[in-house]
């Protein structure tokens, strides 16, 4: 059985619509009005135990909305959703016993005491068994590496030490599912390096639910299995990375190590290149195409025809470039939900 269930959830705001100027401010006594937003329009999913899913769209798209329906903090318009068999704004101590959450630019740690007295608070709200806190500080100091700064006050940590004890607070209780909102925003290479082995051995041993939220397309493609991809509240694609891929990614990036430049005036496009440009510093020609349209071997002979290439190689599409098309295409041709 999935361990989340969303079906046909919406989430609609009203908010006033404010005059300008004073005559404005006096209408807006008189005779309020309000606009319909909304901001998460009928999406449907399911997560099975043990994944680990990207929630990815861009700001504004719907996603910390609908992170606060599955935590239990707002109460859906319509539609249904439930965790691990609850229904979380129902029942959100029930609910909130079984879920971790970590907001990149929050924290739940009480910011004037020391980390260990935080963890010490935390296994008193959860009731965590003695022998289970324990083991659990051992795991989670020993892999997150937080046992040099866990008798320093929150206040006085830095971001990437803030984060990790952050990351450890949210798994003491041995969570069902942890949602993870930017949990490597503003981080250097090492600490997101630790923070995601750590995540990928929490799920591995435990079995845990992870759903992320990210705009660092380097937690997708080493986290997770999966991608749902949301714009202006509507879901766009649901599937694994290799799908999504395959289904939008039309552009391939050629690199050719050339003895001298091709005159960037010429037009290529009858052999299906979008963009051509010539790096002096590299000797090296960077060009983009789409592949449905264009042959890799025909590119390479024409270049080949007109300068020596001692080198070259194919790059398939970023994910971010994929995801970005996928937006744009939402934008301007005005899709509807893709599967």
């Amino acid at each position: 059985m999935s361990i989340i269930q969303v079906d046909q959830l919406t989430k609609t705001f009203s908010r006033p619509i404010r005059g300008t100027g004073a005559i404005g401010a006096i209408r807006d006594l008189i005779n309020r009005r309000y606009e319909e937003k909304t901001a998460v329009d009928h999406i449907s999913f399911t997560i099975e135990r043990g994944e680990i899913v990207g929630y990815l769209g861009p700001n504004g798209a719907g996603k910390s909305t609908s992170i606060k329906m599955l935590v239990g903090i707002l109460v859906p318009t319509s539609g249904e959703v439930r965790v691990d068999s609850e229904i979380p704004y129902k029942n959100r101590r029930e609910n909130a016993r079984k879920i971790g959450v970590v907001f990149g630019q929050r924290s739940q740690l009480w910011w004037d005491i020391p980390v260990s007295e935080t963890f010490e608070l935390m296994k008193c709200m959860y009731n965590i068994p003695a022998v289970d806190f324990k083991r659990n500080m051992e795991l989670f100091t020993d892999v997150l590496g937080i046992q040099d700064f866990m008798h320093v006050a929150v206040r006085q940590l830095s971001l990437g030490q803030r984060m990790r004890a952050d990351l450890c607070a949210a798994l003491l209780h041995n969570p069902s599912i942890v949602y993870l909102d930017e949990p490597t925003i503003g981080l250097d290479v090492v600490v997101k390096k630790k923070i995601r082995e750590f995540l990928l051995e929490v799920n591995a041993q435990r079995q845990t639910t992870i759903l992320l939220t990210t705009h660092d397309m380097s937690d997708v493609e080493k986290l997770c299995s999966r991608v749902i991809i949301i714009n202006n509240g509507r879901k766009m694609f649901d599937g694994d990375l290799d799908r999504l891929k395959s289904d939008y990614s039309a552009g391939e990036t050629m690199i050719l190590h050339v003895d001298h430049e091709i005159g960037l005036d010429r037009d290529i496009s009858h052999l299906g290149v979008t963009d051509f440009t010539y790096h002096p510093e590299s000797g090296s020609i960077q060009l983009r195409y789409d592949k449905r349209q264009a042959k890799p071997a025909s590119i390479l002979a024409w270049f080949m025809e007109r300068t020596a290439v001692h080198d070259f190689e194919i790059k398939p599409a970023e994910v971010e470039d994929v995801i970005r098309d996928i937006y744009q295409d939402s934008t301007s041709c005005g899709l509807g939900e893709a599967q």
